[in-house]
């Protein structure tokens, strides 16, 4: 069974796969191949190491766990934005 892909693309990433299919390899097989070498980071313990994680520093060491920063974030409440104003309060505390 075959199932269809669809990503949008950073340039960064454009490129590296315009490179790429350049050497005769085609779209399906680069993805194919990527795939698989991301399950085998996951199966060998590095899943912690995959791209985007500890990639940001807030400054505050708890910024993604604790609920007081999280709560109403994607909301349109305008809470949220009172919880960034708050996080951004404290790392400028944390600068002084």
């Amino acid at each position: 069974m075959a199932t269809t892909v669809q990503a949008r693309l950073d340039k960064e990433t454009q490129a590296i796969l315009d490179r790429l299919r350049r050497s005769g390899r085609t779209t399906s097989d680069i993805v194919r191949e990527a795939i698989r070498l991301v399950d085998r980071e996951y199966r060998n313990g590095a899943a912690g190491k995959m791209i985007g994680i500890g990639m940001f520093r807030s400054g505050v060491p708890d910024m993604g766990s604790n609920k007081k920063y999280l709560e109403g974030l994607g909301s349109n409440s305008g809470v949220g934005k009172r919880r960034k104003a708050r996080a951004e309060g404290a790392l400028k505390r944390r600068a002084s």
